[in-house]
C-alpha cells in the first residue's frame, strides 16, 4: 500500500484516540445505564426522542433516524419498550403502512428515572474532562462530521430505500447506521 493510501503517525495517533475515546464512553455509559437505571442507553435514547416529540408521539422511522437506528434494530427495541409498557405502537392514521410510537406515562417516569444517571456520567466522563473552550471545540467538531457524512448518510438510506445496498452492507456498519430501511414506509 502506498504511502498516499495510509494516515500518517499524528493521524493515526488522532484516530486511535478519538476512536478509542468514544468507543469506552459509549460502553461505559451503557454499562452505567444498564446497572443503575435499568435500561441499555439505546432504550434511553428512543425514550428521550419521543418525549421531546409533540405529544410524545413519532413515526418510527422519524424515530428511527432520531435515534441512529436501523428500522429492524428499532422495531426490537420498541418491542422490548413494549413489554415493559413504556411504549405502545399503533397504525398511522394518515397511512395504515406506517406505525407510531408513543411514550407511556411509565415510560415517561422510567425516563425520569434514568435521567440523573445519564446526566452525571456525560458530565463526569466528558464535560467535566474538558475546558469551556475544549467543550466548545468539540461541539464544532461533532457539528463537522456530522455535517461531512450527512450526504453519505442520505444516500446511504436512498439506496436501501429502492433495495440497492450490497447485500449486508446496511448491518455491517460500513454505510450509515440508518441505511437498513430507514426510509421504508413500512416501518413497524
Amino acid at each position: 500500500m502506498s504511502d498516499e493510501h495510509r494516515l500518517t503517525s499524528a493521524e493515526s495517533e488522532i484516530w486511535r484516540s478519538y476512536f478509542t475515546g468514544t468507543v469506552e464512553f459509549a460502553a461505559h455509559l451503557d454499562r452505567r445505564m444498564r446497572r443503575e437505571a435499568g435500561m441499555p442507553m439505546t432504550y434511553f435514547e428512543i425514550l428521550t426522542r419521543l418525549a421531546e416529540a409533540p405529544e410524545r408521539r413519532m413515526r418510527m422511522t422519524e424515530l428511527a433516524t432520531a435515534s441512529q437506528s436501523s428500522s429492524s434494530r428499532l422495531s426490537h427495541a420498541v418491542t422490548a419498550l413494549e413489554k415493559s409498557g413504556w411504549v405502545t405502537r399503533s397504525p398511522a392514521e394518515c397511512d395504515r403502512r406506517g406505525w407510531i410510537a408513543h411514550l407511556t406515562d411509565a415510560g415517561f417516569a422510567a425516563l425520569e428515572s434514568a435521567a440523573p444517571t445519564h446526566a452525571a456520567t456525560v458530565r463526569q466522563h466528558l464535560f467535566d474532562v474538558l475546558t469551556q473552550s475544549q467543550v466548545a471545540t468539540l461541539a464544532e467538531i461533532g457539528r463537522a462530521i456530522q455535517n461531512g457524512l450527512s450526504g453519505v448518510c442520505a444516500s446511504a438510506r436512498a439506496a436501501a430505500a429502492a433495495g440497492e445496498l450490497p447485500e449486508g452492507e446496511a448491518d455491517d456498519g460500513a454505510s450509515c447506521p440508518l441505511a437498513e430501511g430507514a426510509c421504508d414506509s413500512t416501518d413497524g
